[in-house]
């Protein structure tokens, strides 16, 4: 990671992240993040798992923040930090940092972006080249649009919004407030919508929009299609990987995060708090309860109404009966064998 230009001291650190200074100088600096491997003498490490309990051991970093119950591995020389969760805390200082090293220049409208006279900027934004914004958009204080973004008519972009290179906005859809959005996504396309007429495919018009709740982050190169009537719906807080197919009049309740390549069929509806794995496919019309994991390349194939820990493509069961039929067909192979050796036993007696 690159270092600070004006190293922090570690006070102030201490007092982002609500920890407690347990060893070292208030007044040390600190001008990297770095792992425990490749840390020296002014970067801040972090440890949040036992695993790493003997990276700790040698590292050379200047300070390490850890948790009470992992702290007898920090060397003495380093500087100990404690807070109760090591991993959220790594979390807020990575974005503080992220901050310190890439702070913008004053905001402004590249002059090869294409901006319509009744578009609607807020204070602050920011278009970079080759943007593309259209009729009656309404962009909130403080976004920035990347190069080579499109943003179709009567879209509106929240305040502090980031979209990425090359994300297009389809007409009339939403992003809400402090979402980001990364490079090559794509909100409201059509939903596949075709009724078979005489052996051929008439399209049937998807007439609804996508709205996006606040403080969504959504990976590089999803596609979430417009609804066909009502709108496709993204709650607030909900976080979505990298080439993740969302279908029209999907509905994705608050605060649940979604893996990669992970495809939802229409008209599906996923609740609160749900979390799912890499590859799952998840068919049409059916309903996700609140607080339901999925595991990676599961097939969900009917609604799950009770939370907890699901996995599995023959079909989707409990995780903890999915792990006993999984033992069951390792072993088909075996009980296969045996199996005959008992019919040509009884044959023969």
């Amino acid at each position: 990671m690159l270092r600070l230009s004006d190293a922090v001291p570690l006070s102030e650190i201490v007092q982002l992240l609500a920890g407690r200074l347990v060893r070292g100088a208030d007044s040390t600096r600190i001008d990297r993040l770095a792992t425990l491997e490749s840390a020296d003498g002014t970067s801040i490490a972090f440890l949040s798992s036992r695993a790493y309990r003997d990276k700790a051991r040698t590292t050379s970093a200047g300070v390490v923040v850890t948790s009470v119950e992992l702290a007898d591995a920090v060397p003495a020389k380093a500087a100990l930090v404690e807070v109760p969760d090591p991993y959220r805390a790594y979390g807020l200082i990575a974005r503080q940092f992220n901050a310190w090293l890439n702070t913008r220049s004053n905001p402004s409208v590249h002059p090869s972006a294409v901006i319509a006279s009744s578009a609607s900027l807020g204070h602050g934004v920011a278009i970079g080249p080759g943007a593309v914004v259209g009729e009656r958009v309404c962009v909130g204080a403080g976004a920035v649009i990347g190069a080579g973004c499109i943003i179709e008519d009567d879209a509106v972009v929240g305040t502090g919004v980031e979209l990425r290179s090359r994300v297009t906005l389809g007409y009339r859809c939403v992003v809400g407030d402090r979402s980001l959005v990364h490079a090559g996504t794509v909100i409201g396309s059509d939903g596949f919508g075709f009724a078979r007429y005489q052996g051929h495919w008439e399209k049937i018009p998807q007439l609804g929009r996508v709205q996006i709740g606040a403080d969504v982050e959504i990976g590089a190169n999803c596609s979430i299609d417009r609804g066909a009537l009502d709108d496709t719906l993204i709650g607030d807080g909900c976080k979505l990987d990298n080439l993740i197919q969302v279908a029209h009049n999907v509905q994705i309740g608050e605060h649940t995060a979604i893996a990669a390549c992970v495809g939802i069929a229409g008209s599906a509806r996923i609740g609160r708090r749900c979390m799912i794995g890499g590859a799952a496919g998840i068919l049409g019309h059916l309903d996700i309860c609140d607080d339901v994991t999925i595991s990676a390349m599961s097939l969900v194939s009917s609604s799950i109404t009770k939370p907890g820990f699901y996995s599995g493509i023959f079909p989707l069961m409990n995780n903890a009966d999915w792990e006993r039929a999984a033992v069951v067909v390792r072993k088909l192979p075996d009980l296969r064998a045996r199996l005959r050796r008992l019919e040509s036993y009884l044959k023969e007696h």
